[in-house]
């Protein structure tokens, strides 16, 4: 009341003194209201196993002063009657002085819902419910994961030491590096877009609304090391014998190509032609496109020479594997969700593993089978001059 008197006793006109009455007003109001503004959250994706029961939390950031009556509407179902997949509350009673509040939710069928919490017409949360046919599996599918990263990201390393131990990169074909390396940073740009920019996030979700984001961390890992392994192949490339190897015009020809594509669709972006998430697919759909053809260059080499020397099949085997491993898991995580889409969502994925294992047994035949006694190349020594 004090700042009230002092203010008083100035001499101010009456519109200003209603101003400043008015002003003061607004901030006590906005001031009590920041205070009173409860923030409620909920499980973004909660998993269940089918023919389950469990219970969701709902939980606000400090106690309510009154009941608030909180909806639960479904805005997704992969089946045409989302009660066959879970049975959820339409309401859920938040009381007084509670800071959370359970619920109960019943699997029944393998599939997704996806529900908006909304209060007072104001949207809280989404929560996505997710029924698989088995907990055990999902596990399963989640070490199948970690092992096909583990054996994708180690099978760059046999041929850089290879290279390393010959001090030479004869018998690698430029035409696979130069591929190889464009591919990667290709499906770098995807996974770093999907992964990290939100307002593509965004966007893929709006499109598909279950959510499902198809990148996962150590996809992200997994593309950014592998450029890394290619530029210390382009580096080994630069310092070690090769014999007068180079990089072919049909090579440059297709990678001028698939930049040039990059380089239109970003403009058809900046110009809203197409969606920055269509923009960013053109990069998973070059990684495809190089994945199909990069493989042949090596291989080709192999036959000409009659020889894969040169070429490490410690890489061909844990490429194999890693490329098997990803195709299992694909299909296992499909079975489980019942959602077979899920094989497509990632094309660059699904195509990076079923081409590569391919030509892994291409080169499995040539090495073990075709050019099992071909002469393998020696580095040439001042002794032997």
């Amino acid at each position: 009341m004090d700042i009230f008197h002092s203010y008083a006793e100035i001499n101010w006109p009456m519109a200003d003194r209603l101003l400043l009455i008015q002003t003061l007003v607004v901030w006590m109001l906005s001031h009590v209201s920041a205070q009173s503004t409860v923030h409620f959250s909920a499980p973004e994706v909660f998993s269940m196993e089918q023919n389950s029961k469990a219970n969701i939390s709902i939980t606000a950031s400090h106690p309510l002063t009154h009941s608030v009556q909180i909806q639960l509407n479904v805005t997704y179902s992969s089946k045409s009657n989302y009660s066959s997949i879970v049975t959820l509350p339409q309401q859920v009673l938040f009381p007084a002085d509670a800071t959370s509040v359970k619920f109960e939710v019943a699997a029944h069928d393998v599939g997704q819902v996806t529900t908006c919490l909304l209060s007072n017409s104001t949207e809280i949360d989404r929560t996505r419910f997710t029924v698989v046919h088995s907990n055990t599996l999902q596990i399963i599918n989640e070490v199948i994961g970690w092992m096909y990263f583990v054996a994708w990201s180690i099978s760059f390393y046999p041929q850089a030491f290879d290279n390393w131990r010959r001090k030479s990169v004869v018998g690698l074909n430029f035409d696979f590096l130069a591929l190889n390396i464009t591919g990667f940073i290709a499906y770098s740009l995807f996974n770093i877009g999907l992964f990290w920019v939100h307002c593509i996030q965004e966007e893929f979700l709006r499109i598909n609304p279950t959510g499902i984001n198809p990148v996962r961390a150590n996809d992200v890992f997994f593309s950014l090391h592998a450029v890394l392994m290619c530029l210390i192949y382009v580096c080994q490339a630069a310092v070690y014998e090769r014999a007068g190897q180079k990089v072919s015009w049909v090579a440059l020809g297709l990678l001028l190509i698939g930049w040039t594509f990059a380089l239109v669709s970003l403009f058809l972006a900046v110009a809203s032609v197409i969606t920055w998430l269509n923009f960013l697919y053109c990069f998973s759909y070059i990684k495809l496109a190089i994945t199909l053809i990069k493989y042949i260059p090596q291989a080709y080499m192999n036959y000409s020479r009659r020889s894969t020397d040169g070429w490490s099949i410690g890489n061909v085997l844990l490429d194999f594997t890693g490329g098997t491993l990803s195709i299992l898991q694909m299909i296992l995580q499909s079975y489980n969700n019942d959602e077979w889409k899920l094989i497509f969502g990632n094309p660059t994925k699904f195509g990076l593993g079923l081409f590569s294992v391919v030509f892994d047994i291409i080169f499995m035949i040539q090495h073990y089978c075709l050019y099992r006694g071909a002469i393998q190349y020696e580095p040439v020594t001042e002794h032997q001059h």
